[in-house]
């Protein structure tokens, strides 16, 4: 038997072009994503892709409309492991939706140089769009080159002067933490921070330390924590020892998990002995125990809004402001009379 002829001829554009009774010309187009195919059309053209099984190949469509159909992600490989998943998450399912691939990079740690290298390697690739996901405090002229020529979305991340940014107002997420725990009649109120050298740390405790003020009350020094559960557990071994501590602001829901595990530990309940609010609000804090009250950050949501807004194609859009809002829980409480 000739393989030759018994291997199944692949659909063609003009099959697709039979189906929907259009030109081959006009399912070029369609497929191209050019404003001057009818919408009507449009559909007809991509439901006779499906019936005749058609596969247009990608770097045809790149070529044509001189596009990579790709998005760039700069992601840092510490920090929170489910903020870095879901975020990833809502960058390819918002790019799947509209026919773009992602090209990630990940930098190991918070260093302008592996930053510069990333971006100009995702440069290199051609994309069409870059979301940052890295939490620079400071950025380079290299930095700024690149994001100046490649549409940018940072989300909460590298501010650098042409990327907008996607994301919830970081000082005001520690004031709303801490406010929650002031309106309970907490005075003691500690933090647990991230890494200095993180933007949103920072935000997040000047945040704290601004409500205090206003409240008249000096804040304590703050802890530093590296967002893991383990740094959590080992500051929250130092916070247990602390009789005078009410409450306890920490900086992301994992080392809020640590924590938890330590005061318990060390014979000091939650919320009864100390309250503890923190934030993110990934899946996991509404089954910690006791559940965590937390200001919720949308990781998904944000990621995908990212690359929405990248593929509107429009610099003059500003992305729609991110209301930072508590999730209350067991893990608050007001404090027992003395």
């Amino acid at each position: 038997m000739n393989e030759d002829v018994a291997r199944p001829r692949q659909p063609s554009m003009a099959d697709v072009a039979r189906v929907a009774g259009v030109s081959a010309q006009t399912v070029s187009r369609a497929l191209r994503g050019s404003a001057h195919v009818n919408p009507d059309t449009g559909r007809r053209v991509l439901a006779a892709v499906e019936q005749v099984g058609y596969r247009f190949n990608s770097a045809a469509r790149a070529l044509s409309s001189g596009r990579s159909l790709t998005v760039g992600l700069v992601l840092l490989a510490s920090g929170g492991h489910y903020s870095r998943s879901a975020v990833t998450a809502g960058v390819e399912s918002a790019a799947d939706d509209a026919g773009y691939a992602v090209s990630i990079a990940t930098i190991a740690s918070l260093d302008a140089r592996r930053m510069e290298r990333a971006l100009a390697r995702l440069a290199d690739q051609g994309v069409d769009g870059l979301v940052i996901a890295v939490p620079l405090i400071s950025v380079t002229r290299k930095m700024e080159d690149i994001t100046r020529d490649i549409p940018t979305v940072t989300l909460d991340g590298s501010r650098t002067a042409g990327a907008r940014v996607i994301g919830i107002d970081q000082r005001e997420a520690g004031r709303i933490a801490t406010q929650h725990l002031l309106d309970l009649g907490h005075r003691q109120i500690w933090h647990l921070s991230g890494p200095d050298e993180w933007l949103e740390a920072r935000q997040r405790r000047e945040g704290w330390q601004e409500c205090l003020a206003l409240a008249g009350i000096e804040a304590p020094p703050a802890l530093e924590g590296d967002w893991s559960p383990g740094s959590g557990y080992r500051q929250g071994q130092i916070i247990a020892m602390i009789p005078e501590v009410t409450a306890v602001f920490v900086a992301c829901d994992e080392m809020a998990f640590g924590l938890i595990r330590a005061l318990r530990e060390r014979g000091r309940a939650v919320p009864e002995d100390v309250s503890v609010v923190s934030v993110d609000d990934i899946a996991l804090a509404s089954y910690c125990t006791p559940p965590l009250t937390a200001v919720r950050q949308d990781f998904f949501g944000h990621g995908a809004a990212a690359v929405r807004l990248l593929l509107q194609d429009d610099a003059t859009v500003e992305p729609s402001a991110v209301e930072a809002t508590l999730s209350v829980r067991a893990s608050t409480a007001p404090p027992r009379p003395r």
